[in-house]
C-alpha cells in the first residue's frame, strides 16, 4: 500500500477517534445512522477540508486543464478501475458483466491508447461499477449503519470493512513507484471532485439538510448497486441494520 493511502488511512482513524470521544448522542436518531452525532461531526471536517483545500484544487484543476485532456485522464482512470470491477463481477457470477467488462479492457487498452480513448463505450460495451462492499451485499451481508469515513465520505458498516480490499484491489496501488501511485491517487480526487462542482453546490443551496440529503441519497444508490438497479420492494433497513 503507497504512503500516501496509507496517511489518509491514519488520518481516518485519528478522526474518527477524535470525534467519537467528543460527540453527544442524537435524541431520537434514524434507524439506519444510530452514530449521527459522530457522522454530523465527520462531515463538517469533511466539508471544511475540502472548502479549505479540495475544492479550490478541483478547480485549478478544471480551470487550468482542457476539456480534452480531462477526458482522456478520466478514462484512463476509469479503464484501471474496470479490473477491479470486473474481478468483482467474477466473484458476484455474473458471467455477462464479466465477459463484457474483460472486453472493455482490451479494447480500451490496446485501442483506446490505454485507456486514454474510450472506444469500448462506442462499440455499446456497457461500463459498470462493482466493489468488494456489492460483493458482500450481492451474497447477503446486510449493510449496517452508515457511516461518515473522514476524507473518503458515506459509507456503511459493510462498505467500510471492504475498503481495505479495494484499496488493495485498486490497479493504481499496483505501480511500483511511489510518486506515480500517489499522483495517480491524487489525480483521481481532482477528476471526481472536478466533475461534481456544479452538483454538489446545487445541494447545498436548494437541500434544507445537505447532510441527511447526501446521506439519504447514498443509501438508496448503494442498495441500488448491490440489486443492479432493482432493489426488493420488501427491503426494510430497520430490520437490517439496526444496532
Amino acid at each position: 500500500m503507497s504512503l500516501f493511502v496509507r496517511k489518509i488511512c491514519m488520518l481516518c482513524v485519528g478522526v474518527t477517534v477524535l470525534v467519537l470521544q467528543g460527540c453527544a448522542s442524537v435524541p431520537h436518531p434514524d434507524a439506519r445512522d444510530p452514530w449521527e452525532s459522530m457522522n454530523r461531526s465527520v462531515y463538517n471536517f469533511n466539508e471544511a477540508l475540502d472548502t479549505a483545500a479540495i475544492k479550490p484544487a478541483a478547480k485549478a484543476y478544471k480551470a487550468v486543464l482542457p476539456s480534452p485532456v480531462r477526458t482522456g485522464i478520466h478514462n484512463f482512470l476509469g479503464n484501471l478501475g474496470d479490473v477491479w470491477t470486473m474481478a468483482n463481477s467474477a466473484l458476484q457470477l455474473k458471467g455477462q458483466a464479466t465477459v463484457e467488462t474483460f472486453m472493455r479492457i482490451t479494447v480500451n487498452t490496446f485501442l483506446g491508447l490505454g485507456g486514454v480513448l474510450d472506444v469500448a463505450t462506442e462499440m455499446r460495451l456497457e461500463k459498470r461499477k462493482e466493489d468488494f462492499g456489492q460483493t458482500l451485499g450481492r451474497w447477503g451481508v446486510k449493510p449496517g449503519p452508515y457511516i461518515v469515513l473522514p476524507i473518503l465520505g458515506p459509507s456503511t458498516l459493510r462498505d467500510t470493512l471492504a475498503t481495505p480490499l479495494d484499496i488493495k484491489g485498486d490497479v493504481v496501488q499496483q505501480f511500483n513507484d511511489p510518486a506515480t501511485r500517489n499522483v495517480l491517487s491524487a489525480t483521481r480526487v481532482m477528476d471526481v471532485r472536478s466533475g461534481l462542482l456544479e452538483s454538489i453546490d446545487v445541494i447545498k443551496a436548494a437541500a434544507l439538510d445537505p447532510y441527511t440529503f447526501v446521506r439519504d441519497g447514498y443509501l438508496q444508490k448503494r442498495e441500488n448497486d448491490v440489486h443492479d438497479g432493482n432493489p426488493p420492494s420488501t427491503f426494510d433497513y430497520t430490520e437490517s441494520e439496526a444496532p
